[in-house]
């Protein structure tokens, strides 16, 4: 009785230390709570009661950075969030030098957002995203360094402006609209121009294409079903009249 009653124990005991490790986690082992080693993927076991251990995901992992109220350079408040995407590259550093790693990671994040976008003007946030997002990613990979992280990327995802500046923005915009578009009719009136003086240089020169030319504009008024056309004189005191 004694025997089987310690060959259930031992089962127990066996298959409460059994550790499923999965290949996109490691997990760290603690013996009597000293750190004592990473367990790779796969079947592993560890001494029941005096062992234990703590899985991390080594996969990328994407940290929101919540929307903050920064004002910028040139003294507009605006709200900016982002997000963070990182991967563990030390899982005992992870665990063992900072206190959940995600916050962590996240708060300094958050800190960097507010100093980079609060030194640049408006028009730079607006327009250099990517640059801003690469001096945080920059900022936040040296620091998190120690804790055996890598940051792959960050990215600001929306940034919010004063209802006053989204209007004074717009009419700026159609402004600018309006502008282009009287450059781009003034243009086309200079070429207009400039082709109906060539035109009148090439009829001036040639008395045939002064004939075509009138001879086109009866065609387009025939045209009409409902118009007659008279002509009071012949058309060869045109000539009469040029010599004069």
């Amino acid at each position: 009785m004694v025997s089987y009653f310690l060959i259930v124990i031992l089962v127990l005991l066996f298959f409460s230390g059994i550790r499923i490790v999965n290949q996109y986690e490691r997990a760290i082992k603690f013996r009597l709570g000293k750190f004592v080693g990473v367990l790779q993927p796969g079947f592993r076991w560890i001494i029941p009661i005096i062992e234990r251990t703590k899985k991390v995901d080594i996969r990328v992992i994407t940290v929101d950075i919540p929307s903050q109220e920064v004002m910028t350079q040139d003294n507009v408040p605006i709200k900016v969030n982002g997000v963070v995407f990182f991967r563990v590259m030390d899982p005992a550093k992870a665990i063992l030098e900072v206190e959940q790693y995600q916050y962590a990671i996240s708060q300094l994040s958050q800190s960097s957002l507010r100093d980079m976008v609060g030194k640049a003007e408006l028009d730079v946030v607006l327009a250099k995203r990517e640059e801003i997002g690469s001096k945080i990613k920059s900022v936040v990979d040296k620091e998190t360094d120690p804790w055996g992280l890598r940051v792959t990327d960050v990215k600001i995802k929306d940034i919010e402006l004063p209802d006053n500046m989204k209007r004074a923005m717009a009419h700026q915009a159609e402004a600018e609209r309006t502008r282009r578009a009287r450059i781009i009719l003034a243009q086309a009136e200079k070429q207009a121009a400039k082709g109906l003086l060539e035109a009148g240089q090439t009829i001036d020169k040639s008395p045939a294409a002064l004939k075509l030319r009138l001879y086109q504009t009866l065609s387009d008024v025939a045209s009409e079903k409902n118009s007659t056309i008279l002509f009071p004189f012949p058309e060869e005191m045109f000539r009469h009249f040029g010599k004069k």
